[in-house]
């Protein structure tokens, strides 16, 4: 259950999709002052180096982040992300990723709050070191499904809940399903941004499905895919399932997916999707 580590992974083009999403919603929310509530739920060791020895088992940074790092045509969108990027290198060489939470401790401001849960206990311990003195953080061991029945709703009334689960168990299919109802019902109003893997399209259209008989609208769908669906094994999409999105949002990624296609993407293969899985008044 705590075998996954991300650092095989970290950089990967499903991280550049991932990630660029996450940052185009903490940017909508600090369009007003208001305390933004951050809760991560998956939140991994934070940051993650690309000399280590599992990153260059895989090698996977090369067709994601590699791709963009130190081009010049970067859409205006992006750029928040790659603040983050630069953030965590400091010099013109691409060394280092962020994972979702330093991506988050980046753009987000003094007065915000994040929420960091981590169970695999190195990558705690990593994220626990990474942050300690930031006075913003809580870094949390608990299980992050249940954080969102602890943490929510915040005092605020304004908040991001981001889900990134590594879906080595299949039970979490329908786990994060029950976390998005048992938050929505708490705090209706929240922000929330689910990652999901293409590995089996069947089982990715299930979780569609729970979705939309759930009643939770409106959810903006989101996937790029580097290749066609094959029976081989491995991933061949993911994607965001954002919940209440930012009004911006949906606009935003019609510009960028195409740009995120054809740079990550080999000429002919994959393709970028936007569509609404549910809509206000659906259920």
């Amino acid at each position: 259950m705590l075998s996954y580590r991300h650092q095989f992974h970290a950089g990967n083009p499903a991280d550049v999709l991932k990630h660029t999403v996450q940052s185009l919603i903490l940017e909508a929310l600090k369009q007003k002052e208001k305390t933004i509530f951050y809760l991560d739920t998956h939140a991994g060791a934070g940051c993650y180096a690309l000399n280590h020895p599992y990153s260059q088992k895989t090698a996977e940074y090369r067709t994601g982040i590699a791709r963009l790092w130190g081009r010049s045509d970067i859409p205006p969108s992006l750029k928040p992300y790659l603040q983050a990027i630069n953030a965590v290198n400091g010099s013109d060489q691409l060394r280092h990723y962020p994972g979702s939470p330093a991506i988050a401790a980046t753009l987000l401001r003094p007065h915000d709050q994040l929420y960091f849960s981590e169970r695999h206990p190195t990558d705690f311990s990593a994220l626990q070191h990474r942050f300690k003195g930031d006075r913003r953080v809580y870094v949390s061991a608990t299980d992050g499904y249940q954080q969102l029945s602890a943490r929510l709703p915040p005092p605020s009334r304004r908040g991001v809940i981001f889900i990134d689960p590594a879906y080595e168990l299949k039970s979490d299919y329908q786990a994060v399903v029950t976390a998005l109802q048992r938050g929505y019902r708490r705090f209706p109003t929240g922000v929330y941004a689910l990652w999901y893997p293409v590995v089996q399209r069947w089982r990715t259209e299930q979780l569609f499905q729970a979705l939309r008989c759930c009643g939770l609208a409106p959810i903006l769908h989101i996937e790029l895919a580097l290749q066609a669906a094959c029976e081989a094994p491995g991933m061949t999409a993911s994607g965001m399932l954002v919940l209440n999105p930012p009004w911006k949002l949906e606009g935003q990624v019609a510009e960028l997916l195409p740009w995120l296609q054809r740079i990550l993407c080999q000429p002919g293969e994959g393709y970028g999707s936007l569509q609404w899985l549910t809509t206000s008044g659906s259920g």
